[in-house]
């Protein structure tokens, strides 16, 4: 409860939550490019802390985070600002076990949408994926197949909530 008898509202506490943060904050110094040389596309659950399960501090590296960890159109335009622009090395793609991606269709979601909201989402695609793996293969073969990646390393992960540790996908 606050002060004035209400709730403490999620507002509230992630704006605490900064106020600490940034009264001990040391790291206004950190150069513009990633120091580690490297970019991570991964999925926005948040069961997944990628600077957690990766090692990674503030100023490491470049995190994508969207639905799916998928290399739709806006996180290929986010890897080639990183890539040419700002130093970027090297490119892990890091999907998870347990996706709420592997879980609906289009249809669903624009049909749960239309009845929700009476909204048209016809024209969105959710990007949804029946096969883990694969939806880690397509973005490889996506992010490879762009030519401003040619000479860029790029690999594919699944992370495992179960067990917090990332494997390969070949």
């Amino acid at each position: 409860m606050s002060s004035s008898g209400a709730a403490t509202s999620v507002r509230d506490e992630v704006l605490a939550a900064n106020d600490a943060y940034a009264a001990s904050f040391a790291k206004g110094d950190l150069p513009m490019p990633p120091g580690r040389k490297f970019a991570v596309v991964t999925c926005m659950d948040a069961r997944l802390d990628p600077a957690k399960y990766l090692g990674l501090e503030e100023g490491d590296a470049h995190v994508i985070r969207n639905a799916g960890g998928l290399a739709s159109d806006d996180a290929i335009r986010s890897l080639i600002i990183s890539t040419s622009l700002l130093g970027t090395q090297e490119v892990f793609i890091i999907a998870h076990t347990d996706c709420g991606m592997l879980t609906f269709t289009n249809d669903v979601c624009r049909d749960k949408l239309r009845e929700e909201t009476g909204a048209d989402a016809s024209h969105i695609d959710f990007l949804p994926f029946p096969d883990l793996e694969e939806s880690v293969r397509q973005s490889l073969a996506r992010v490879r197949e762009t030519p401003f990646f040619e000479r860029i390393p790029v690999s594919g992960w699944v992370y495992d909530v179960q067990s917090g540790r990332v494997s390969e996908v070949s």
